[in-house]
């Protein structure tokens, strides 16, 4: 297979400086990138420690790396001896003449041109040391949990940061979720702080956000005991704001107001007087999807941050300063993270708020506009983009010369969109790590070729192997299970609450559930849930990556992923028959993906089972679908609401999503282990569903 991209000159690529930096130190005479793949993952202690010499990580090191005897479900310490602040290493710049940010949001009726907002390093560091100030003056202390329920904005970049500037713990959720999710999600881990918007933009419309804001505050009311204090960034004079707040709540100009009249948090010198806390001190608390019940809070580590996305950009995507760097997503998906983690190369991040395709040629006049350089979204959007629109037939794209993909697999009929309708010397990355690990497993190597359908390559210092279902090491070429075998600086802390922040039987279940959740299925490595193949090596890659899904039950429409369980717990709220309405019952329910779009996307689909002698009616289905959107979000609303006779449960009590989603895509009733099953003759009728599902997705 001949490649889509060669890089120009690899051996001047970052890596190969790094390989050659690495050489020197040890005495070695490593010479591709696969055997400095394969040294960075048998001697993690020493890669690591280059690692943060190469990135020139802002802290002490300290003479200690890692245990490297120990195995992943130890989930060792790292760096015992280090102090750090991942704020302090995002704000090395401050130069009035370098943007930071530069924010974008969606034109709309009003507004139809919106002026681009432009933030400089000196002018983001002014503003978080203020903000560092103020939430000082409001008693907020190292540990204590900031939220955001927020859009994408210069204010929740610099409300992160100064966060993390004292120790704070940073929380963050969409502002297109519904309020009863955020409120599963902050009830876990009880912020002092909730950072809000009064509006957000979407498909040309303004969208007032307080509304949503109350709902969960009042949640919140009866499920916490410590009210949290509220901010709001007023970005739009809407008819009804006034009306809608709330005593007590802060503008956000006041709060900065009074972060610069207290000056609180300052040295001597006027410097932020950054909190440098252990490399395992807790940065952020991100949400697992929900599917086996409340989405799990997986608290990060700050050194791991910093350390692992230092690394992948600088290491192996080559970053610099003068890059322009963009990333289509919300503050509620880990990508928002990795994008202003990029903040410590010192370029320029791209902000957007709103639709990326109402009109889909906007974020190709930011290319054009902004010389924007890195262009990062999802496998849905390069899907949808290459049905309505062919950016190279109208935009010039000079400055583009990375473009990175994640949420779900890139198709190979997407990659050659990309070459011949988007640009032939353009690095396609596909990317793939997770909201468990915050960072990448597989992706960008500036000094390796593109082929077709593949992730370039295994990062360095993830010991990424596939595991068949017998727990042996597949061959190369063959499908099996995403694992690590070492420890990484990445890996989680825990789940919230870490011992410390929280009850005894409380930590220790949240212990046994971090165990049960990556460590379960196969001893001593980390299970990730993906099912991939890693190819043979070609041009001393050491192997690329061909992602073919998820192993669980996670739900991924337009590689959004979400769990099952958020739409469980609205059917069994709103429809249950001990809360319904007579005839509007639901008794049980199923939700799985269906395959579409030649699998490249997929669309969800609810099975019903109601009260005997009821039957689905337009109106339940409508309003099904009205209580999904109002309580989760329009992207979790499913495609086609069925009734059926029953719902598939294992022995154990467990719903059956895996054989279900298998059958409806075509796998045969004999591929589910029937013994495993308690009532294994309802099968048959998800099988000739099945067979009338695909017959209206035929393409």
């Amino acid at each position: 297979m001949n490649p889509l991209y060669n890089p120009p000159a690899p051996e001047s690529s970052r890596t190969f400086q790094f390989l050659k930096r690495v050489n020197a130190e040890y005495g070695l005479a490593l010479s591709s990138y696969e055997e400095l793949y394969r040294w960075s993952t048998n001697r993690i202690d020493d890669f690591w420690s280059a690692a943060w010499d190469e990135t020139d990580i802002t802290g002490s090191k300290g003479g200690i790396v890692v245990d490297a005897s120990a195995l992943p479900p130890a989930n060792p310490s790292w760096f015992p001896e280090a102090k750090l602040n991942w704020a302090e290493n995002m704000l090395r710049c401050r130069s009035p003449d370098k943007t930071a940010l530069i924010e974008a949001i969606e034109p709309e009726p009003n507004n139809p041109d919106p002026p681009l907002r432009r933030v400089s390093y000196a002018e983001l560091y002014s503003l978080v040391a203020d903000l560092v100030s103020a939430f000082l003056s409001l008693g907020l202390k190292a540990g204590d949990r900031v939220a955001s329920y927020s859009s994408n904005s210069v204010e929740n970049v610099a409300a992160c940061l100064a966060s993390s500037a004292i120790g704070c713990i940073w929380v963050s959720a969409a502002a297109d979720f519904g309020p009863e999710g955020v409120l599963e999600r902050f009830e876990q881990v009880q912020p002092r702080l909730i950072i809000s918007v009064d509006s957000v933009v979407y498909n040309a419309k303004v969208h007032p956000h307080l509304p949503k804001l109350k709902a969960l505050l009042s949640g919140l009311s009866d499920r916490i005991s410590l009210q949290p204090q509220v901010i709001v960034v007023r970005r739009s004079l809407t008819p009804s704001y006034n009306e809608q707040w709330e005593q007590g709540w802060l503008e956000w100009k006041h709060i900065v107001s009074i972060g610069q009249e207290k000056q609180l948090g300052r040295t001597t010198d006027g410097e932020v007087e950054w909190k440098r806390l252990d490399f395992d001190w807790p940065l952020w608390i991100l949400f697992s999807s929900g599917t086996t019940g409340r989405p799990k809070p997986i608290v990060h580590r700050a050194g791991g941050m910093l350390l692992q996305m230092k690394k992948e950009f600088t290491i192996c995507a080559d970053l610099q300063p003068q890059d322009v760097f963009f990333y289509y997503t919300t503050t509620g998906w880990m990508m928002w993270n990795w994008l202003i983690s990029a903040l410590s190369v010192g370029c320029t991040l791209v902000l957007y708020d709103g639709s990326p395709l109402r009109d889909p040629a906007y974020l190709w006049r930011l290319v054009d506009e902004l010389g924007i350089t890195l262009f990062g979204t999802s496998a849905k959007y390069i899907d949808s983009l290459s049905k309505v629109y062919k950016p190279a037939e109208h935009h010039t794209l000079t400055s583009l010369r990375h473009i990175y993909s994640t949420g779900s697999p890139l198709a190979s009929p997407l990659f050659d969109f990309v070459y011949v309708h988007i640009k032939a010397d353009i690095l396609l990355a596909s990317i793939t790590g997770g909201t468990d690990i915050c960072s990448l497993f597989a992706g960008v190597c500036t000094a390796l070729p593109v082929f077709r359908g593949e992730i370039q390559c295994r990062l360095l210092g993830m010991a990424v192997e596939v595991f068949t279902p017998a727990g042996i090491r597949a061959q190369p070429d063959e499908a099996g299970e995403l694992v690590c075998l070492k420890p990484f600086p990445c890996m989680p802390a825990g789940f919230w609450p870490l011992p410390g922040y929280g009850p005894e039987d409380a930590v220790e279940a949240a212990k046994l559930r971090y165990q049960q959740a990556y460590f379960s299925e196969y001893p001593d490595v980390w299970f990730h849930g993906d099912h991939v193949i890693i190819t043979r090596s070609r041009a001393g890659n050491g192997g690329g990556l061909i992602m073919l899904g998820r192993s669980d039950g996670v739900l991924n429409p337009g590689g959004v992923r979400f769990g099952s369980a958020e739409i469980y717990d609205v059917i069994e709220l709103c429809f249950a028959p001990s809360t319904s309405h007579a005839g509007h019952a639901i008794a049980d329910s199923l939700v799985v993906g269906q395959s579409i779009a030649k699998g490249t996307d997929e669309r969800v689909v609810l099975f019903v089972k109601l009260l005997e002698g009821q039957t689905l009616t337009p109106e339940l289905e409508k309003r099904v679908k009205a209580e999904i959107r109002s309580r989760r979000s329009a992207r979790h609303v499913p495609a086609r609401v069925i009734q059926v006779q029953d719902i598939p449960y294992t022995v154990n009590l467990k719903r059956v999503e895996i054989p279900v989603k298998k059958i409806i895509n075509g796998a045969p009733v004999s591929s589910v282990n029937a013994a495993t099953l308690r009532n294994p003759e309802c099968l048959a009728e998800y099988a000739a569903l099945g067979e009338a599902l695909r017959a209206e997705v035929v393409e």
